[in-house]
């Protein structure tokens, strides 16, 4: 079992930043990729970012230049620095882990870009 929950969401000004974190907790011995998806309404999930545990990165093309998730895997938690944001990243944003043989979710935070 692995618990993950999300902080960091909120509303922010076209062009504004902010710093989501997702802290992982529970039965696990390594979670090797850990990933960021968000959800628009009527959208499909889908992934914004995601980093292995060694490091390697994938970015959605939208996130490329304006996106940065890393990793702390000593505390187990996974960040996504998000600057010059547009109101079209409006979305639920869920941190995602993956182990051996699972993936977990967290239970979102909601991404609201809005003058």
């Amino acid at each position: 079992q692995v618990q993950l929950v999300e902080s960091g969401g909120g509303l922010v000004q076209p062009g504004g930043s902010l710093r989501l974190s997702c802290a992982a907790s529970g039965s696990f011995s390594v979670i090797y990729d850990m990933s960021w998806y968000r959800q628009a309404p009527g959208k499909q999930r889908e992934m914004v970012a995601r980093i292995t545990i060694g490091g390697n990165t994938n970015y959605a093309d939208y996130a490329k230049g304006r996106f940065t998730i890393s990793r702390d895997n000593a505390k187990n938690t996974v960040y996504l620095q998000m600057n010059s944001l547009k109101p079209e990243d409006t979305a639920v944003y869920y941190c995602n882990a993956g182990v051996t043989r699972n993936d977990y979710w967290g239970q979102g935070t909601q991404v609201t870009v809005s003058s």
